[in-house]
């Protein structure tokens, strides 16, 4: 556990909302996720830090709610060590430990979509921080496909799912090539693309689909598909960010574009 969390570095009243706001802007702030809205107090506290960009709260809340509470400390923990922790060490220590509460999670609420999908990201996370040759060689692929599709056929509007599910398999085509990736693992370029697609579909303002979307396109088709990927990362880099996540997203999307 990060025992001193880093500042969420853009600090913005907009994204700084009380529960009430939280609740309002529900629907905006979960067409990714497709997360329901909480039944539990400790949950909303939960992912009105997250929101907000207070991670570590965000963490602390989601663990002491327990239930639906797990996904918003998932989220928090991977989100901020994607991002935020700087040491190498430190970060997958981080997605592994939430990859961990998600899988408890999934095993407890099998029919909760986003308990699958946290699970895929923190653990799609930590296989990407160790290679993802490594990753399919511990037997990673076919945990993230599973919890992936699992999803989407839980929640057919999971659009982040659906953005996770598409790198899962430009990742795989991109490292064991594309016969091997469609023979073994279902990975396949077209179906890639259509999942990419429909998560910008899902959720029009996605900074994160085009951004993933775009790093897809060069793993799959390379230098022909450079003209794409530059094009999706400025719309990605002008999204409005409605919660620190996608403010994160954004300033990465302007960074790559340097």
């Amino acid at each position: 556990m990060a025992k001193k969390w880093a500042k969420f570095p853009y600090p913005d009243k907009a994204i700084d909302r009380d529960e009430a706001a939280v609740k309002k802007a529900w629907a905006r702030l979960h067409r990714g996720d497709a997360e329901p809205p909480p039944k539990d107090a400790g949950a909303l506290a939960a992912w009105t830090a997250f929101h907000a960009g207070r991670f570590g709260d965000a963490v602390e809340a989601g663990l002491a709610a327990g239930g639906a509470g797990i996904n918003a400390a998932t989220k928090a923990q991977t989100v901020y060590a994607t991002y935020l922790e700087k040491n190498e060490k430190a970060k997958l220590a981080l997605f592994e430990e939430a990859a961990g509460w998600a899988d408890e999670r999934r095993k407890q609420a099998p029919k909760d979509a986003n308990a699958h999908y946290l699970y895929a990201f923190a653990l799609g996370r930590y296989s990407q921080g160790i290679s993802v040759a490594k990753a399919l060689a511990q037997g990673f692929g076919g945990k993230l496909k599973e919890a992936l599709t699992t999803a989407i056929k839980l929640e057919p509007k999971h659009a982040d799912a659906h953005i996770a599910y598409g790198a899962y398999q430009a990742e795989v085509i991109d490292k064991v090539g594309g016969i091997v990736a469609g023979v073994t693992y279902g990975a396949k370029k077209d179906s890639a693309v259509e999942h990419y697609e429909k998560a910008i579909k899902l959720n029009p303002e996605s900074a994160i689909a085009r951004i993933e979307y775009a790093n897809g396109l060069l793993l799959m088709f390379g230098k022909s598909k450079i003209a794409d990927a530059e094009k999706l990362y400025k719309e990605a880099a002008k999204s409005a960010p409605a919660d620190a996540m996608e403010r994160l997203d954004v300033e990465h999307a302007k960074s790559e574009l340097e």
